[in-house]
Formats: C-alpha cells, structure tokens, sequence
C-alpha cells in the first residue's frame, strides 16, 4: 500500500466561459478565474476545448498558457485538430476525453480498449513533445490495461456514477461504485500509472475518494465554479483543499 502524500487539486474553469458565452460578451473572464483558482492554492488549471467551441476558445488556450504559474492541463478529444493545438501549445498535461456534439458534459470515460491501436499513434507525438498523457476513463480493468499498453503515463478515473449514485440517494450503489473506484486506483498504480480522479465531485462526494492512497490529483470544476457564485472562487476552492487534506491526513 502508498503512503499517501498530499493530494493535488485541479480546478476546471470551463464553466467560467460557459457563462461569458451565454452572452456573447468577454465577462466573466476564464483567465482570471484560473489566476484567482492559482492564487487560492490550486496545483493546476484544467480547460476542455471542445470541438463546437461551446465554452473553452482558442484565444483562452492561449491567455492560460501565457499567464498560468501552475501546470496547465489541456482536456482534448483524439482529433486531428486537437492534437495540432496541443503539439502547438505543449501544455504540461494532455487528457484525451470522449466527446459528443450533443451530450451536456462528458458522460463516461474514453473506450480505449476498443480503439488501441488509433489512440497508441495518437498519443505518441504528444509524449515525444513532452506532454504527460493522461487518458479519462471508467474504473475497470479492461481500460485500465489498454491505457497502460498503448502509453498513457496517467489516467484519470471517471466518478460521475460514484457522485450520480450519492445524489439520488442510491447509498448501496454508491459505496459499491466507490469499491470499484478502491480496486481500480490500486490495480492501476501496481501497474505503474499515475492514478487521478474526477467528474462530479462535491463537498459531499469528495472525502472517501481523496482518502484513495493511490490518487496523486482530483480535477473539479462545475461544484466549485457553482459554489463561487455564493462564496466566491477563493473561497469555495480553499473549503475543498481543506476537505482533501483531511480525508488525506
């Protein structure tokens, strides 16, 4: 078993632009929000460009790059033009996730066990150009060892059914999900993975996952950009670093 050191915290800004987009405007402004998320203690800055430019634009990829201190992690599906982006930018981390034109938020993790041999080629200029690699994807064993085979250095656990499960009052589901997430992060990290985890977390949901030995990074965004509006950004990311060091310590 790892002794778990300190949990890093990624915070998502992509709904910072989803609100600057509902008007078409520059306000608010996604860069600032990743500076104030730094300034609060965040260890990194995650942004999602989507192929429909429905909330991260290009000209935010660029702003984050140029004014962040801490890693910038470049959430990104496995297309061509995706791949020009990162190799242009060589973000210190590259998380290939699934998309979908018409889904609300990334629904489920990438199937990397039906498409190795696309995603091994895909991937491999961008650990060439020093991108640490990291691949979104369920907690089971089959994605886990196709991550492995074809490169990945990292991979990010989906925890949309543990904090889904947790919402609509499905306790037994959600502590059988949160097993699955407890076998997985070990079975991955004695695989040589760098283990992650995201996609829902809350205050409430965020505890038992942080308390993961294995788990070196969470990546939150939509809580905590949601829990700004009434706290402030600073704030409700310095309430979620406590929560984390103390499912840690």
């Amino acid at each position: 078993m790892p002794t778990a050191g300190k949990l890093r915290l990624g915070v998502n800004i992509d709904h910072v632009a989803t609100v600057r987009n509902a008007r078409g405007g520059a306000y608010p402004c996604p860069i600032r929000a990743a500076e104030l998320a730094q300034a609060a203690g965040a260890d990194g800055i995650t942004a999602h460009l989507r192929e429909d430019r429905r909330h991260i634009t290009d000209a935010d990829i660029d702003g984050l790059v140029a004014a962040l201190k801490v890693p910038l992690n470049f959430e990104m599906a496995a297309t061509d033009e995706m791949q020009a982006i990162a190799l242009r930018h060589r973000p210190h981390a590259v998380c290939i996730v699934p998309e979908k034109r018409e889904e609300r938020t990334t629904e489920g993790g990438l199937d990397v066990a039906q498409d190795e041999n696309r995603l091994a080629h895909f991937i491999a200029p961008l650990r060439d150009a020093g991108c640490r690699v990291s691949i979104f994807i369920a907690a089971e064993h089959n994605q886990i060892e196709a991550a492995h085979r074809i490169g990945a250095q990292v991979i990010e656990l989906h925890t949309g059914a543990y904090c889904d499960f947790h919402a609509e009052g499905h306790f037994e589901k959600r502590d059988g999900e949160l097993h699955r997430l407890t076998e997985m992060a070990a079975f991955a990290h004695d695989l040589g993975l760098e283990v992650h985890a995201g996609h829902g977390l809350s205050y409430e949901t965020v505890a038992p996952v942080a308390a993961l030995p294995q788990v070196v990074e969470l990546n939150i965004g939509h809580f905590l950009i949601g829990e700004a509006i009434f706290r402030g950004l600073g704030p409700a990311i310095t309430e979620m670093r406590r929560l984390m060091d103390d499912a840690r310590a």
